[in-house]
């Protein structure tokens, strides 16, 4: 795992869709908002981003188990986008927060979560929003022990 330190993370706009079930559904959500957004000739401007709305390691894996999960994933885009009633655009929120790497598997990131909350309660510092994952490779192109993970997570 790399260092971990407090960003300044700017606002953007983007495009995403959310549902309601296990973390698997991250791929899936992505293609399709990814073909969505090739498909309205949209103006992508930086990797996809995975928003997971339960905010500590217990939530995250009770939501997982009982198929309750909030999964959000977006794209940043520019210019004049239009959604849909299931494709929603909206300005993702920049702010204060508490940034690492996770290098390897998706399946692999939980200690470096269990990391990162540690710092952040050693910091005396508190989660006050959903939680960003950045995924600046592709699986499909990259072994699995060079997949990268940006996670950050708003504190204050």
């Amino acid at each position: 795992m790399e260092d971990i330190s407090i960003v300044e993370v700017a606002a953007q706009q983007v495009i995403g869709i959310k549902k309601t079930g296990t973390y698997k559904l991250i791929p899936e959500l992505l293609l399709k908002v990814y073909e969505y957004t090739v498909k309205k000739k949209m103006v992508i401007t930086g990797p996809p981003v995975f928003i997971c709305h339960e905010i500590s390691p217990e939530a995250v894996m009770e939501a997982n188990e009982k198929g309750t999960a909030i999964v959000e994933v977006v794209w940043p885009v520019s210019g004049t986008v239009k959604g849909t009633k299931e494709m929603k655009v909206f300005e993702l929120p920049g702010g204060k927060m508490a940034h690492t790497i996770h290098f390897g598997p998706y399946e692999s990131c939980e200690s470096t979560y269990l990391e990162l909350f540690a710092w952040i309660k050693e910091k005396g510092l508190r989660i006050s929003g959903p939680i960003r994952e950045v995924y600046p490779n592709d699986p499909r192109e990259v072994p699995p022990e060079k997949i990268i993970t940006e996670i950050f997570v708003p504190v204050s």
